[in-house]
């Protein structure tokens, strides 16, 4: 999983694949956490298919702003650029695995 730089455009990061998925969250945050663990196995399942990044809010509050997030952990899956659904809260990995499935299925339909 990438940790997304500030510094970095995010526009351009979540385009480098079609399916990009965004972990929001913070340091502070306990749910965060437990979340983390699980988001770098769900990384390296997807490794090839989604680009997958993670966001500290704290970091990068404009992004938090510019999505309308209130809680973390947040999870945003974008195609192309645009954000086809998002997920608020801790989530076991087969869950996140199946939400992203589901999302990526629909789209061929």
């Amino acid at each position: 999983m990438r940790r997304f730089s500030p510094d970095n455009d995010f526009q351009s990061v979540i385009r480098e694949k079609d399916w990009a998925l965004v972990y929001f969250s913070a340091t502070w945050c306990g749910p965060c956490k437990t979340m983390g663990p699980i988001m770098e196995r769900v990384a390296s399942d997807h490794q090839g298919s989604v680009t997958s990044i993670k966001v500290d809010v704290d970091e990068a509050p404009e992004l938090a702003g510019r999505f309308g997030l209130r809680s973390v952990p947040t999870l945003l899956l974008f195609k192309d650029g645009q954000v086809v659904d998002g997920q608020v809260g801790s989530m076991p990995k087969e869950a996140v695995t199946a939400w992203i499935r589901e999302k990526k299925e629909k789209e061929h339909e």
